[in-house]
């Protein structure tokens, strides 16, 4: 069975990228490990939707990004 995605921030999300190799580029919050893109939205919370994505942008899988 699936676990439940926490409701995040969006810098909690950065935080967790950060911590496996990525940086931000630019004003935007457009982050890179030098292999994948990873863009995270600027709001207070983001939709499980979109953490989906963000994780999937990312190379990581869910149970390691989390």
């Amino acid at each position: 069975m699936p676990s439940k995605l926490p409701v995040l921030s969006w810098r909690d999300v950065l935080k967790i990228l950060t911590k496996f190799g990525f940086w931000q580029t630019g004003s935007h919050i457009f982050l890179t490990d030098g292999t994948h893109k990873v863009t995270v939205p600027h709001h207070k919370e983001i939709k499980k939707g979109t953490l989906l994505s963000i994780i999937s942008q990312s190379g990581l899988t869910k149970e390691r990004f989390l």
